[in-house]
C-alpha cells in the first residue's frame, strides 16, 4: 500500500489522505477544507482523480477535515462514508451549516445534499474491524479530540497503516484521551502543536477564573470565539466548575452576577446532541452527573438563537456598558456571530478576547492574536482590546502527548510521517521524535 497526499501535509488545514491498496482500489481520509493562508491561491473543486476509490472515512467533523465533502460528492463521488456513531449524528449538522453559510441559501440544494450525507454514512463502533473491498480491514478508536473523533487503523495482508486525525490532549474533562494502537507499519500522525506543551488543567482554569474576573472588574465586554463542536461543551463544562467551585476553595463572585452568553444557533443544537451521546463522555464527566444533572448549563447562561436577538444583543451591550461573557463562533474568528461582536468592540481597551483553540495562519484569529488591526468583512479595524491565549485549552495533543502516543505502542512504527502542523512545529516533533529512535519520513 502507498498514501498519496491531498492536503494537511504541508500545512495544517485541508486534511485529505488517499490510502492506495492496488491499482484499482483505494480509500480516502477526511477530506477537508483549506483555510487561512492555506486556501490562498487554492481552488475548493476536488483536484484528483475518484477513479477506484471505495469510500471515505471522516476522522473526526471540524471542516479542516470535512469541510470539502460536498465538492467530493459534486464531482461525483457516491460511495459509503465510514465515521464513529456520534460522528454520524454531528456530521450532517456540520456541513448543513457550512453549505448555509458559505455555498447557498438554496433550501432544496442543501436538503438535496443532506439526504445524499445521510444516504451515505455508515457509522462504525469504536474498536471493531471491519471488513472492506480488497481484503482491507478497519478499525476504529477514540481519538479524544471532540466528540466522535477517531484514529484509525487499516490492515492489509500483513502491513497495518494508521492515521491519527487529530488526537486529543490528556486534560479534556469530557472526553476520554486517546490509547496507543498496539503497532504501526505506517503512522501518519498530527503535529498541530508539536513543538509545545500545554498548560495543566489547574493552571488554566485558574488563568480563565483570574482573566475573566479582571475584565469583568473593568466592566468590559469579554469574547471567546469558540467552535460550535468541542470547544464551546468543554468550556462551559468547565465554567461550571468555575461557578460552583468544586473541590476548590472560595473564590471571587463576580462570575456569578454576570450574564454568560452562548451566541451560536449551532452550539446550542450540538449541546443538545452532547447530551444525549452520554455514553460517550469521560469517565470524570459520567461522575460530575452523579451530583449535576446538567452540566452544561448553570443559572446565569443566556442562550441566544435567532438573528435578531443577536443583534440586538450587540446593541444592549453596546448601550448598556455593563459586563458580559460572550462564547461566540467561529473559533479563528473567520465568520459566524463572533465577527459582528468582534467588529463592535475591538476597538475598546475595556473589551478582553480570550483565546482559548488554535488560530492557523491567515485567519483573522492569528491577526488579533499576533497584531494590532485586522481585516474583518474587507474592512480594517484597529484593535485596542487586551488579548489573552490560555493553550491548555486546546483539544488538539501537545509534544509530550504526540510523543507518549508514539512511544506508547508496544511494536515501535517502521515509519512516521507528519502531517497537519506548521513548518516550525512538524520540524521540532520529528527532531524530538528521531532523537527517540524512531523514523520519521521527510516530506
Amino acid at each position: 500500500m502507498e498514501i498519496i497526499h491531498h492536503g494537511a501535509h504541508q500545512g495544517v488545514t485541508g486534511s485529505c489522505h488517499q490510502l492506495v491498496v492496488d491499482s484499482k482500489r483505494s480509500m480516502l481520509i477526511d477530506c477537508g477544507l483549506f483555510q487561512g493562508k492555506d486556501a490562498k491561491h487554492r481552488e475548493e473543486e476536488i483536484e484528483f482523480s475518484l477513479t477506484g476509490v471505495m469510500g471515505l472515512v471522516v476522522t473526526h467533523i471540524h471542516l479542516d477535515h470535512v469541510g470539502r465533502i460536498p465538492q467530493l460528492i459534486a464531482a461525483g463521488f457516491d460511495h459509503p462514508i465510514y465515521c464513529s456513531p456520534p460522528s454520524a449524528k454531528l456530521l450532517p449538522l456540520v456541513l448543513e451549516d457550512a453549505l448555509r453559510v458559505g455555498v447557498t441559501r438554496n433550501r432544496r440544494i442543501i436538503e438535496r445534499f443532506v439526504n445524499d450525507i445521510q444516504r451515505l454514512i455508515r457509522p462504525v463502533p469504536y474498536h471493531k474491524w471491519i471488513n472492506l473491498d480488497g481484503g482491507l480491514t478497519m478499525r476504529f478508536h477514540p481519538a479524544g479530540h471532540v466528540l466522535g473523533s477517531a484514529y484509525v487503523e487499516f490492515d492489509h495482508k500483513d502491513e497495518r497503516f494508521v492515521f491519527s486525525g487529530d488526537l486529543g490532549t490528556r486534560d479534556q474533562p469530557l472526553l476520554t484521551p486517546p490509547v496507543s494502537p498496539e503497532r504501526a507499519d505506517y503512522l501518519v500522525l498530527e503535529s498541530t502543536y508539536g513543538d509545545r506543551l500545554h498548560e495543566g488543567r489547574e493552571n488554566r482554569a485558574a488563568r480563565l477564573e483570574a482573566i475573566l474576573n479582571k475584565s469583568l472588574e473593568n466592566k468590559g465586554v469579554t469574547i471567546i470565539p469558540a467552535f460550535s463542536v468541542g470547544r464551546t461543551q468543554e468550556l462551559l463544562f468547565e465554567l461550571n466548575a468555575i461557578l460552583e467551585d468544586l473541590g476548590r476553595p472560595p473564590k471571587q463572585s463576580l462570575l456569578k452576577a454576570v450574564d454568560i452568553i452562548i451566541d451560536s444557533p449551532m452550539a446550542l443544537k450540538f449541546n443538545e446532541i452532547y447530551d444525549n451521546l452520554r455514553p460517550y463522555w469521560s469517565e470524570e464527566a459520567k461522575q460530575v452527573l452523579a451530583y449535576d444533572e446538567q452540566p452544561l448549563v448553570f443559572e446565569n447562561l443566556v442562550t441566544i438563537d435567532s438573528h435578531d436577538e443577536h443583534r440586538d444583543t450587540i446593541r444592549y451591550l453596546k448601550k448598556s456598558e455593563l459586563p458580559a461573557i460572550v462564547i461566540a463562533a467561529s473559533g479563528m474568528c473567520s465568520g459566524g456571530r463572533v465577527v459582528n461582536y468582534l467588529k463592535e468592540f475591538l476597538g475598546d481597551p475595556d473589551t478582553d478576547i480570550v483565546f482559548i483553540g488554535y488560530q492557523a495562519a491567515g485567519t483573522p484569529g492569528r491577526y488579533i492574536q499576533d497584531t494590532d488591526w485586522v481585516m474583518l468583512d474587507g474592512e480594517r479595524y484597529e484593535i485596542r482590546a487586551k488579548r489573552h491565549t490560555i493553550s491548555g485549552y486546546s483539544a488538539h495533543a501537545d509534544q509530550a502527548d504526540l510523543v507518549n502516543f508514539v512511544s506508547g505502542m508496544a511494536s515501535p512504527p517502521k515509519a512516521i510521517k507528519l502531517v497537519h502542523g506548521e513548518p516550525p512545529a512538524k520540524e521540532a516533533l520529528a527532531a524530538l521524535l528521531t532523537s527517540k529512535g524512531f523514523n520519521v519520513v521527510p516530506d
